[in-house]
């Protein structure tokens, strides 16, 4: 198994990397870091816009390949991913983005994986009746709605909470407030602040667990080992959680893999609405600054992710299912 994962993980490297140069051509191509910096007030001489550009790597006097092999020697051998348009280090900036984004993130999986699960099976289990029928239509139901539009429905709903608490219970926008000292009260604040954007990562992400497990736990409910259960005197609802659901759950736990790219694509709306500086929002904020360096080190790192996904999914098929061997 060490093997194959090596072995995938090599083959993901080779694609990383050609999909990050690839990435730092198009923008080094289409991007004007130097138009913008004259844009500005006052208006830099062209001496310092073009001391800024060699600072950010992208000499005008070098060639486009020139510029590439400076940059990727930088990343190889220094772990150097360049500076932006204002001076900023990539590495610098992307170690706080970054940790923004996971803490938000892994907590709304989490709790989309588990209220999903959960949910799939009692609608598996309360096939046709009421309960199933709200479940499986506010899933479908998700899947067709904007995204975008929903993460501000829920937005707008948490404010008029606020206004009829009078105070403000629950915080909108921002991941942290200012000035907030002592344990318990910068506890009581992240709390607020986590609170809405988890609440709508969750609602809007357990649908696609609900309805997978819904689906294959009844495929699984006519199999003869269930059928062999029910015989012994289990109850539907027992033979469907004690023997149907570990099957069940291999294509859920594929799904968890393979959604990992999903929820940082998702997490640009997310953090744009509710204002969270995390890597979505420094993505969004380096392509309308024409950042080439922090462009293409996001890039990277949703290739990493997209890579680490799709061998995570390879290693929970093997973990859950004793049948699969690689």
């Amino acid at each position: 198994m060490l093997k194959y994962l090596a072995k995938r993980a090599l083959t993901y490297a080779v694609m990383i990397f050609i999909v990050t140069s690839v990435t730092y051509f198009i923008a080094s191509a289409v991007f004007s870091p130097g138009q913008a910096m004259e844009a500005r007030t006052p208006r830099p001489t062209q001496e310092q816009v073009n001391n800024a550009l060699r600072l950010m790597g992208l000499d005008p006097s070098l060639s486009s390949w020139q510029r590439y092999v400076q940059w990727l020697q930088n990343v190889v051998f220094h772990w150097d991913w360049g500076r932006g348009p204002d001076n900023s280090v990539v590495n610098e900036e992307f170690s706080v983005r970054v940790w923004v984004s996971v803490r938000l993130y892994i907590l709304g999986t989490i709790l989309s994986l588990l209220v999903g699960v959960a949910l799939g099976v009692i609608s598996a289990i309360r096939q046709y009746k009421v309960t199933d029928r709200v479940l499986t239509t506010y899933s479908y139901l998700v899947f067709i709605f904007p995204l975008p539009a929903a993460y501000l429905l829920i937005q707008f709903f948490f404010i008029w909470v606020n206004q009829k608490a009078g105070t403000n219970l629950f915080y909108v926008t921002g991941s942290a407030g200012d000035d907030i000292n002592g344990f318990w009260n910068v506890l009581v604040d992240q709390a607020q602040h986590y609170f809405v954007p988890t609440i709508a990562m969750t609602v809007l992400s357990w649908a696609g667990y609900q309805v997978t497990m819904r689906q294959f736990l009844l495929d699984n409910v006519n199999t003869d080992y269930v059928r062999t259960a029910r015989a012994t005197g289990l109850t539907r609802g027992q033979a469907i959680t004690r023997h149907a659901m570990r099957v069940s759950f291999i294509p859920v736990a594929q799904q968890i893999a393979y959604v990992i790219p999903g929820i940082f694509i998702g997490g640009f709306f997310t953090e744009k609405i509710f204002n969270w500086q995390g890597i979505g929002m420094w993505t969004l904020q380096a392509i309308a600054n024409q950042d080439v360096n922090a462009t293409v080190a996001t890039t990277a790192f949703g290739c990493c992710v997209t890579a680490f996904s799709f061998i995570l999914a390879d290693f929970l098929t093997v973990l859950v299912d004793p049948r699969v061997r690689i």
